[in-house]
């Protein structure tokens, strides 16, 4: 009976006029869970029978329920994958053709439905055919898709392995393949093949060829189509980074095919393993002859660092490595070739090394050629202070004649961290000062409250009150400017009320409109502060009305009766 009414309920709401799609999810949802709580209770009592009455005409009514859905809301492509979903979980292969062919007819747009629907046919209907049908019309809408062709490239060549695998089987069992009829060039991977040439027509670059290449390395009859690949790789993209790399580190898994079996000692591994990036590096290096661009010097400088990460129990492999990837590092930067982002790891791969002083020096040539880069700057001033040199400030008077005003924060932060512990305090507060000055009004906001925090750590409660003063005449501030005075505030033992309700005046001044705790905070600091009086928070919260904007209004009134009644 209960399952009758939940059931005529939503019924009832999908039979409106005016249709709601959580309607008919919500209806589609309950119907699914009643047939997972049959199919529990089932395998509990052990009950199989009635089938048809009961799963059959429940799971009829949820497809038609999906019909009707995706019917209705036919650009909603989350409903349809749910009722493919549906179909894959009760086995429904007849109704699932039929909603991939609506489905496709309706998204003809969406390569990966395309795809889906393939890879379907293919794993689960075991149709080579269909499957295939499906990637030629997808073709026909999307001429030019990497995907489709790598996912079509892909299918042939498992109905070409899983064909091989047949013909074994019947000749173990020592049958007569005449009537079978399987074609050699088939087993070979032609059809493969055909794909592939088609696709390199249309589709141009490397990513694409890599891509192909890399699904033929798993099947092991295609030696001649990856070979065909990287023939085609070898003579259209020389002036590509991406295929010298794919090139070089190829020698890596060469090495290790050509390698004779049998047992070797950690000291041949060893050696081994060295002659292989020594061929890696050689290929590198032509690379970088042929094509001297950037992407190519970081191609094989990532190279190198992927190489030096690796663990090894060898410590001369581990010194060869590190020797090499500086030497590369070195050449490029020599070229001026090497990019911005790469100085930083090559300066804390020398500072890991102990090589100050050529740390020193890359750093300098760092900022010498990025001499508007800000994290160049702040990279050399990061390895001077770390080792410690007397030059710092000289280096943050260039750094900051160099860069523009916006975007300098970070160095003004870093520069006054710096003299908080190697500065007298006269010189850091000039600092904090010169600071407030050069940075953007956005960007003062923050070197304000590191003031503040610095001062009252400093100089003391009565020195913080006089700072603060000063800092808010200028506009613009943070709410946490204005919090952390509070906190100051409240931590004297002294703590007046009439102080606090001057900071909480000034903060609500800037943040009344948009902050409901802050309202909040200083009706509480009026009910629980020795001196507060009560009888002002009728015209904070009266004032708050006012001033809140929009929905904040909702949100303080809650918290309001929230806190009159104890809850917060």
């Amino acid at each position: 009976r209960a399952v009758l009414r939940k059931a005529s309920a939503l019924e009832y709401k999908i039979q409106r006029r005016a249709l709601r799609k959580e309607d008919f999810i919500n209806y589609i949802q309950y119907e699914i869970n009643l047939l997972e709580l049959i199919k529990k209770r089932r395998a509990r009592i052990g009950y199989s029978f009635k089938k048809d009455e009961i799963e059959y005409s429940i799971l009829h009514r949820v497809h038609s329920l999906f019909n009707r859905a995706t019917g209705k809301w036919k650009d909603d492509v989350q409903l349809w994958l749910s009722h493919v979903a549906f179909c894959k979980q009760w086995n429904a292969k007849h109704q699932l053709s039929k909603v991939f062919s609506t489905m496709l007819a309706i998204h003809s747009n969406k390569p990966a439905l395309w795809i889906m629907a393939a890879k379907w046919e293919m794993e689960t209907r075991l149709s080579s055919e269909s499957a295939r049908h499906l990637f030629l019309r997808a073709l026909r809408f999307h001429p030019e898709c990497p995907k489709l062709y790598q996912e079509y490239f892909r299918m042939e060549l498992m109905h070409a392995e899983k064909q091989r695998k047949e013909k074994k089987e019947f000749e173990k069992a020592k049958m007569d393949l005449g009537k079978f009829n399987y074609s050699e060039e088939i087993l070979n991977g032609e059809m493969a093949r055909i794909v592939y040439r088609d696709a390199t027509q249309k589709i141009k670059g490397v990513e694409f060829q890599l891509a192909v290449l890399s699904i033929a390395k798993l099947f092991d009859f295609t030696q001649d189509l990856q070979k065909e690949i990287l023939e085609n790789l070898q003579s259209n993209y020389t002036e590509d980074p991406l295929m010298w790399d794919y090139m070089a580190r190829r020698e890596l898994e060469l090495g290790g095919a050509l390698q004779p079996p049998g047992q070797s000692t950690k000291q041949q591994k060893v050696s081994e393993m060295a002659q292989r990036e020594e061929r890696c590096c050689a290929v590198f290096d032509e690379a970088v002859g042929a094509v001297p661009t950037e992407d190519m010097w970081k191609c094989y400088i990532t190279f190198c660092l992927e190489r030096y990460k690796r663990k090894t129990n060898s410590e001369e492999l581990k010194q060869k490595r590190l020797e090499r990837t500086l030497s590369v590092f070195n050449k490029a930067h020599e070229c001026n070739l090497l990019p911005e982002a790469l100085y930083k790891q090559w300066l804390q791969l020398l500072l890991e090394s102990s090589l100050s002083e050529k740390a020193l020096e890359v750093a300098e040539a760092a900022t010498r050629r990025f001499s508007l880069s800000m994290e160049m700057w702040q990279t050399r001033l990061q390895v001077l202070i770390q080792l410690q040199r007397e030059d710092v400030t000289q280096c943050f008077e260039e750094a900051v004649k160099h860069v523009k005003s916006k975007g300098t924060l970070p160095l003004w932060t870093l520069w006054v961290e710096w003299s908080e512990g190697t500065n007298s305090k006269e010189d850091t507060e000039a600092l904090y000062q010169r600071s407030l000055r050069a940075t953007t009004p956005a960007e003062s906001v923050t070197m304000k409250e590191m003031y503040l925090d610095w001062t009252y750590r400093h100089g003391g409660y009565k020195k913080v009150k006089r700072v603060f003063t000063s800092l808010c005449e200028n506009r613009p501030f943070s709410l946490d400017f204005f919090r952390k005075m509070i906190q100051i505030e409240k931590e004297q033992e002294s703590c007046k009320m009439l102080h606090l309700r001057e900071y909480y005046e000034r903060a609500l001044r800037e943040f009344g409109s948009t902050d409901t705790d802050l309202w909040l905070d200083y009706i509480k600091e009026e009910l629980n502060h020795p001196q507060g009086k009560p009888e002002n928070c009728g015209s904070i919260h009266w004032r708050a009305m006012k001033m809140l904007q929009g929905d904040l209004v909702e949100d303080f009134i809650s918290k309001y009766t929230l806190l009159q009644t104890g809850h917060l």
